[in-house]
């Protein structure tokens, strides 16, 4: 019976946090939340045997780690070129032609979001790990941290084996508020919020990840070759679908 009511919780949880975070559709109250999210805290300390790995308790933080492991990247996480104007773009649109072969190119522009880069991979429809891009080659183990984004899902309805590649954020307003909180107890203040993002994923102590209310969007699907997709924007769409938060404001 409590494995069951665990699992309900742990599904319900998570899609309240979908909406709420991904949506910004909350369907319960804040009050009706915490009802339920203790509920599943004190189930999960009478039941200490059933895994509670990728369970929504999980995104408060918790673990203080001593140091990062490393991992190496099964596909390196390269790094954007730049194009200053015109003419670098055109120059570029033909290097496309050239080695694709066609002329008939079509192109999903996207927003560059300013944070940190991270590599996650899914298993049997769970998140294993993740890592941060670290020199393209080698990253760090970012998984503690990474749980605590509660719009990256920990669950997903794809059981084959994955990998996406994305952007973890921290917005103007959360810098502002946390800016604030840093003056007033005369601590040093976040110059901008790429460095504030980037700082708090890389803490040993996962509750003040946690603490910093970082967002997420997913923009690559890195395996896509082992899935039917012909467009970077089905691969968006796709995403989407299994609850990732992908930016809105893309165009093909």
């Amino acid at each position: 019976m409590s494995l069951q009511r665990i699992e309900k919780l742990r599904k319900l949880i998570e899609q309240y946090n979908y909406e709420y975070h991904t949506l910004d559709k909350p369907s319960v109250s804040d009050a009706e939340y915490d009802r339920l999210m203790n509920e599943l805290i004190s189930l999960e300390l009478a039941n200490p045997q059933i895994d509670s790995s990728t369970s929504p308790t999980q995104r408060v933080g918790g673990k203080v780690l001593d140091e990062f492991v490393k991992i190496t990247h099964k596909r390196p996480m390269l790094s954007l070129a730049n194009a200053y104007n015109e003419e670098d773009l055109i120059n570029f649109d033909q290097r496309v032609k050239e080695l694709s072969q066609t002329n008939s190119i079509e192109y999903v522009c996207e927003p560059k979001i300013d944070g940190l880069a991270v590599s996650l991979v899914f298993e049997n429809g769970k998140l294993s790990y993740g890592v941060t891009r670290g020199d393209g080659n080698v990253g760090e183990d970012i998984t503690n941290n990474i749980k605590t984004i509660k719009q990256i899902p920990i669950n997903v309805a794809e059981l084959k084996k994955f990998e996406v590649r994305g952007e973890v954020y921290m917005s103007k307003k959360i810098l502002l508020e946390l800016n604030k909180i840093r003056e007033k107890n005369r601590e040093e203040l976040f110059a901008n919020t790429r460095n504030a993002a980037a700082g708090s994923m890389r803490q040993l102590d996962s509750k003040i990840t946690a603490s910093r209310k970082l967002g997420s969007f997913i923009y690559n699907l890195a395996n896509y070759e082992e899935f039917k997709f012909d467009k970077h924007s089905d691969i968006l769409k796709y995403l989407e679908q299994i609850k990732f938060s992908i930016n809105p404001h893309y165009k093909v």
